[in-house]
């Protein structure tokens, strides 16, 4: 069985197409599957909308919901501990990776690895509607800044497409300490330290207009717990 976990707040907007493309990829698949939503305090109709799906869409789609607002890693984490599956995937809600390139990190983790990460910085990648300029600047800062304080080796570590063996997930999800944006960077550290195999995959990535990022307030956000990883690996903190 595939889990597929999404992470959401306030997404009202698009969740019901996403939930749909999800539920219908799977249908026509091989793959036993369930989807988790989990609502990070969500202020708009995010939640019933959910309901709706579970009742009318897809008897596989099930909700959790944080009694507040917790931060993407956080969510990402409480969805994993309550899956099932042998594969454990977490996907953005606008699904700018489309759900079918699973397949290709699925390839990876019977190919032996243990976590498949999509990639949009691969020559191989296939960037169909590109971010703005000053969205594509602020992640090539945050990656390098990333490879130079913790993770030499990888060129994308914030693509929102990531599938675990369960084995892998649990693991690393019960040592993480970071709950939002900067949770991807912790994960994968927390692989590495840990003797995980990881693939960087390329995928098919499209950028969505709409988003829930303050460019300025979660920039410092995310600069803050690199230092803050980086300080928990030098005190020890993550044996």
């Amino acid at each position: 069985m595939i889990s597929v976990v999404i992470p959401i707040y306030n997404e009202e907007l698009r969740l019901f197409q996403s939930l749909e493309s999800i539920c219908s990829y799977f249908k026509c698949s091989e793959f036993d599957y369930e989807v988790i939503v989990v609502d990070d305090g969500s202020v708009d109709n995010s939640a019933g909308l959910v309901k709706s799906s579970m009742e009318g869409l897809d008897k596989n789609i099930y909700l959790i919901r944080n009694r507040r607002n917790r931060g993407k890693g956080y969510s990402v984490r409480n969805g994993f501990l309550h899956a099932k599956g042998r594969y454990l995937l977490f996907t953005d809600a606008d699904l700018s990776t489309p759900i079918d390139q699973v397949e290709k990190l699925l390839m990876s983790l019977k190919a032996g690895y243990d976590i498949a990460i999509g990639s949009r910085a691969l020559e191989e990648s296939d960037i169909q509607a590109s971010q703005p300029l000053y969205r594509q600047l602020m992640g090539k800062v945050f990656n390098v800044l990333a490879r130079m304080m913790i993770l030499p080796g990888f060129k994308d570590t914030q693509c929102g497409f990531k599938l675990f063996t369960r084995e892998a997930a649990l693991e690393i999800i019960r040592r993480q300490r970071v709950d939002r944006f900067s949770f991807d960077v912790e994960m994968l550290y927390l692989a590495g330290k840990y003797g995980y195999k990881v693939k960087e995959v390329p995928v098919t990535w499209s950028d969505d207009p709409v988003r829930n990022i303050r460019v300025v307030k979660d920039g410092l956000r995310m600069l803050i717990d690199l230092f803050r990883i980086r300080l928990f690996a030098l005190l020890g903190a993550y044996e």
